[in-house]
């Protein structure tokens, strides 16, 4: 086999490439989010069946299958299983536009699970393995880029597409980009070697429990297990319900909603993401401990202005107040991954992210927007429409709950990380 040169601009095209296919994954993931209103009103659904439908049905089986997929991800082609799972989730997306039922519908969101569950292990992996641990919040940062660009295409194709063409067709038109992405990784991705850019060479992956126990007897790791957990049951619970919340406690229309978050989650989100990647490796070169407290404090100080936005009266200042929130909603992304990936050996990277996002989608994914979901049923009667204004105030607790274990763990970080780059006895 031919060694492959890794310039800075093949990593850089890598990376382009692996955040262009998660841009896909997002995008087919949370298009649901901004059809959800359209969904309701077609098949007569309640709130509590819609939770299920974007968070557990899909979160479950995305979250569990990821562990087996990175298993072999870290002993076969990385470029292969992403290319496979690509393909599967943008099929299983388009197939969502064809349901008839609920059923029918939550089966395909299943399919989209199970075949999402492949792409980002393996994709975390290679991007730590082409960057060195003190350059990998960057990279890693402009990969979680995806969330904000699949989120901006989600919202605002999705929304206008909708509303002028109907929701089966707008899912069945966003789907259609994966394959292309398909095409074009087969031809042009490549899979850097294991443990490249810390000068390990290739390490046979080790089996499931000895990553797991690994990971778990880390005292900084767990705390980012916990701490990314909860960010990710608030933030996944507000992305599902965001633009129902405007529709309905508002009265905006679907494009106005898909335009306005597009902008302020996409862009606003994205600088947000990016500057994240770019604060924790600067400051993190003269204390590695501020990528995590930085984490820890930008969710602290966005947690008052996200409860002032669900509780506002008008439209208008509720945009004004959750500016701020959706500014630094994946905040924690890259500086979290950065981490993750320097805590573990080489030769654990895909399992480790498959470990990670598994804990994370299990709660976060699985439960976070059907635990919005049940709120707002149980508050409506109670409160009309605001009921779910206030079903997403009370998840801001949980949110504030994960930035404190972010604080904690910092406090062991450059102790774990030396640990981890010790040779074994």
């Amino acid at each position: 086999m031919t060694k492959i040169n890794f310039t800075t601009g093949l990593k850089a095209y890598t990376v382009g490439l692996l955040t262009l296919i998660y841009t896909a994954n997002y995008v087919d993931r949370q298009i649901v989010a901004i059809l959800l209103p359209s969904i309701k009103a077609d098949m007569g659904l309640s709130d509590t069946q819609l939770g299920m439908l974007t968070g557990l049905a899909f979160g479950v089986f995305y979250a569990t299958l990821g562990i087996p997929i990175a298993y072999l991800a870290d002993r076969f082609s990385r470029k292969k299983i992403i290319i496979a799972s690509l393909t599967l989730f943008s099929l299983m997306t388009y197939a969502c536009g064809l349901a008839q039922n609920y059923f029918q519908l939550l089966l395909a969101r299943i399919g989209v699970g199970v075949g999402e569950a492949g792409t980002s292990p393996p994709s975390h992996a290679m991007i730590a393995d082409m960057y060195a641990p003190s350059d990998r919040a960057t990279p890693l940062a402009v990969f979680a880029l995806g969330i904000n660009l699949g989120l901006f295409v989600a919202f605002i194709a999705g929304g206008w597409i909708a509303d002028n063409y109907g929701w089966r067709t707008a899912i069945q038109i966003i789907a259609l980009p994966g394959f292309a992405l398909a095409v074009i990784a087969w031809f042009t991705l490549k899979d850097p070697p294991r443990g490249m850019s810390d000068d390990s060479g290739e390490t046979q992956a080790p089996p499931l429990m000895v990553t797991v126990r690994y990971m778990l007897q880390t005292p900084s790791m767990r705390q980012l297990l916990i701490g990314s957990t909860l960010l990710i049951i608030v933030g996944y619970g507000a992305v599902a319900w965001l633009p129902s919340y405007f529709i309905r406690v508002h009265g905006m229309t679907a494009t106005q909603v898909g335009t306005i978050l597009a902008l302020m989650i996409g862009i606003g989100g994205g600088i947000g993401t990016m500057l994240a990647g770019i604060l924790s490796d600067r400051m993190g070169k003269k204390d590695v401990r501020w990528n995590m407290w930085l984490v820890g404090i930008v969710g602290i100080v966005a947690a008052p202005f996200s409860v002032m936005g669900y509780l506002a009266t008008t439209g208008q200042s509720a945009l004004l107040w959750l500016l701020i929130p959706t500014v630094v909603g994946a905040f924690y992304f890259g500086p979290t991954l950065a981490m993750l990936h320097t805590l573990v050996k080489p030769e654990m990277r895909s399992l480790a992210s498959a470990i990670l996002l598994f804990i994370n989608n299990i709660f976060g994914l699985g439960i976070g927007p059907l635990m919005v979901g049940m709120m707002s049923d149980a508050l409506t009667p109670h409160y009309g429409v605001q009921g779910l204004g206030i079903a997403l105030a009370l998840m801001v607790l949980i949110g504030l709950w994960g930035s404190i274990h972010y604080l904690v763990g910092g406090r062991s970080l450059a102790r774990d990380i030396e640990a981890s780059q010790a040779p074994a006895q």
